[in-house]
């Protein structure tokens, strides 16, 4: 796999030439919503097929897939054209096989809504082991439902394990530090909460849990640590892996009320798994900047790989951008954009697209109707390449998108390039 990075003057046809691949591969590949029009800096995946099959009347995808010693969803993420389905005519070139070895191997997890495009969902599971329904709450030692039995469904249909999620986001969608510490200051509630759990995953068909609280005061830090531990023996008859999503520290002592109720050396002993949110250096509220710069996510894994193995992480990649507009004022929000938003928004303000080699970031500038600058940062194959590529040398279990409800084609042409994935059914 090449990665191409548009210059002036480029073509899909001119590309297409210059890497001896048909141009409707390149366009396949990428899905590229309007070929024509290529923006200075977008990246274009260029991936050379070593072994094709030409579809024969009678074939199917797992006929194909017996044939070559393959699996069927090998062959669905080998042809993002298919979308997802074994909708296949004769005459159709199927790719079985890539030139060139992925790194290494894989668990990958991504975060869904339940209202989560159906269409979107359906081309995205073939590259997925977990998939995690966002969020199950609770109120003392009552846990709220969660509508995602759509989801669970389709992951199950496609051999991908369900993850139950929990989170202490109140009614206000926020991450609540008092919800958490009324639920750890009561064992009673903890126990009736655990017995929630363990009924809905029975009845649901959840394969893992995933616990996710933020903003938990630093005295509740063993607290937090042990509700989990409790969590985690209740569901050791079933089977059932324990993960923690963990807010992204660089130190044991690292201030700020996101970090300090997050104990990585009490909690690696609590939990099966950990998830690093290695996301959001650049936010909303902030300065233009990469949303996860690779030199302050590697200080992450450095420091969680000091307290956890690697094969009990998971590493966090963002699925999404921020554009924000200049000058900053107090209380601006930068509007959060999907990263073939931002190509496209690059392609309508006429901009080129710049790349960050310190943060392996792309970013760009422009000006809008009303004369306002804007900074946009997002996500290209470039920089899913380094994040996947840091994830595979540190030995690290798997990674986790957050999330699935934006698309972005390049990521599972990328993913699939680098890594085998692992299947957790």
């Amino acid at each position: 796999m090449d990665i191409h990075v548009v210059q002036p003057g480029d073509t899909m046809y001119r590309l297409a030439q210059q890497y001896g691949v048909p141009m409707d591969r390149l366009i396949q590949d990428n899905q590229l919503p309007d070929p024509s029009h290529l923006v200075v800096g977008q990246t274009i995946v260029v991936q050379y097929p070593e072994l094709t099959h030409t579809v024969k009347a009678g074939d199917s995808l797992y006929s194909i897939a017996q044939t070559h010693n393959t699996t069927a969803v090998q062959l669905l993420r080998n042809n993002p054209s298919l979308h997802g389905r074994d909708l296949i005519y004769p005459g159709q070139v199927i790719v079985v096989r890539y030139d060139g070895q992925p790194q290494g191997t894989l668990t990958v997890n991504s975060y869904a809504y339940p209202f989560i495009d159906r269409g979107l969902l359906r081309d995205t599971l073939p590259y997925l082991s977990l998939l995690t329904p966002f969020t199950y709450r609770f109120n003392g030692g009552t846990l709220i439902p969660l509508q995602a039995g759509t989801l669970v469904n389709a992951a199950l249909q496609s051999r991908v394990a369900p993850v139950f999620h929990l989170s202490n986001l109140d009614e206000q969608e926020q991450f609540s530090s008092e919800l958490a510490r009324e639920l750890l200051a009561s064992e009673e509630d903890q126990k009736e909460l655990i017995e929630q759990i363990l009924r809905a995953a029975d009845q649901k068909g959840y394969q893992w849990v995933d616990v996710d609280f933020e903003f938990v005061r630093a005295e509740d830090a063993a607290a937090y640590a042990q509700f989990l531990a409790r969590l985690r023996q209740a569901l050791a008859p079933s089977g059932r892996p324990l993960v923690a999503a963990l807010a992204p520290k660089a130190s044991a002592n690292q201030p700020g009320r996101l970090y300090e109720g997050i104990d990585y050396r009490l909690i690696a002993q609590s939990v099966d798994f950990a998830l690093l949110m290695t996301y959001d250096w650049g936010y909303p509220g902030g300065p233009p900047m990469a949303v996860s710069p690779l030199p302050e996510v590697r200080q992450v894994v450095e420091y969680a790989l000091t307290e956890f193995y690697p094969n009990q992480l998971f590493l966090g990649i963002p699925n999404y951008g921020y554009n924000w507009t200049l000058p900053l004022r107090p209380g601006s929000q930068a509007r959060s954009v999907n990263n073939v938003e931002a190509v496209q928004l690059a392609w309508d303000r006429r901009a080129a697209i710049r790349y960050d080699q310190r943060a392996q970031a792309p970013w760009f500038r422009y000006v809008d109707d009303s004369g306002a600058e804007h900074e946009v940062w997002f996500e290209d194959a470039r920089s899913i390449q380094a994040k996947l590529r840091l994830a595979l040398d540190y030995g690290l279990y798997g990674v986790g998108y957050w999330n699935l409800d934006r698309p972005f084609p390049q990521n599972w042409v990328v993913l699939n390039a680098s890594a085998n994935i692992r299947s957790e059914m």
